[in-house]
């Protein structure tokens, strides 16, 4: 048994996972690695985007590893589909080789809670299942920081602001604690240290992020980021 499987809850929900890669070797692999665990179990698997969307409409699982390259519909497309069936949609994490900027951001806009490379180890993978089941979001310090640097580029399209009166409104309702909670969460703060840097506990800081989410329409920690830049919250070094 793996390390993460030793550190797993003993007592708990299991974690369903849909397994979508057109590579049959890949979701064997990932199948090997995730079955061991106590707390997950593998329902299906699919080799397209389409299929991916339909059988997770079937078997309802808590988490899809989605990858980016499969025939017919992608795994973006798939995405967007299946975050668009609202609430009770799994998270879906993102699986790629490719480490790419327009992957990473169109995958987070697709409405991905994670994204990951798949020359991670077995560890991470398993550790991010377990975080997007929870709900929670996955996004590495390494990735907040390229989503910052991108968003600073000038003249780059995902750099550019573009609230709109939905934002506006969304953003009116949030108290002026909730918008530095917001702001401390498009830089990539866990809970932790927003308690630290606002000198609140942490049980009322997973409440504000709560509210945060809720009132913004928001799925997650991670488009919270997406949000707050997207519509000039916060800014690259401001």
């Amino acid at each position: 048994m793996s390390a993460a499987a030793q550190q797993a809850p003993d007592t708990g929900p299991t974690v369903r996972v849909l397994l979508a890669d057109d590579q049959h070797l890949v979701r064997t692999g990932f199948r090997v690695i995730l079955e061991v665990e106590d707390d997950i179990e593998v329902v299906g698997e699919a080799a397209d985007g389409e299929r991916a969307v339909t059988m997770t409409r079937a078997t309802r699982p808590d988490v899809v590893l989605m990858d980016v390259e499969m025939p017919g519909m992608d795994g973006l497309e798939a995405t967007r589909q299946i975050v668009a069936d609202g609430p009770g949609a799994p998270a879906v994490l993102i699986l790629t080789t490719f480490d790419r900027d327009d992957y990473l951001f169109a995958a987070l806009r697709a409405g991905a809670s994670g994204f990951l490379l798949k020359n991670g180890t077995p560890e991470e993978l398993i550790e991010a299942i377990r975080v997007l089941a929870r709900g929670d979001g996955l996004l590495a310090p390494e990735i907040t920081r390229r989503v910052i640097s991108t968003f600073a580029r000038p003249g780059d399209p995902a750099g550019t602001a573009h609230r709109g009166p939905d934002a506006d409104a969304a953003l009116a309702e949030l108290t002026p604690r909730e918008r530095e909670v917001l702001m401390l969460l498009a830089a990539g703060s866990s809970n932790a240290e927003i308690a630290t840097a606002i000198h609140l506990g942490e049980a009322t800081v997973k409440t504000h992020v709560s509210r945060v989410l809720a009132k913004l329409g928001l799925r997650d920690r991670v488009q919270a980021v997406v949000f707050a830049y997207e519509n000039g919250v916060v800014r690259p070094g401001g």
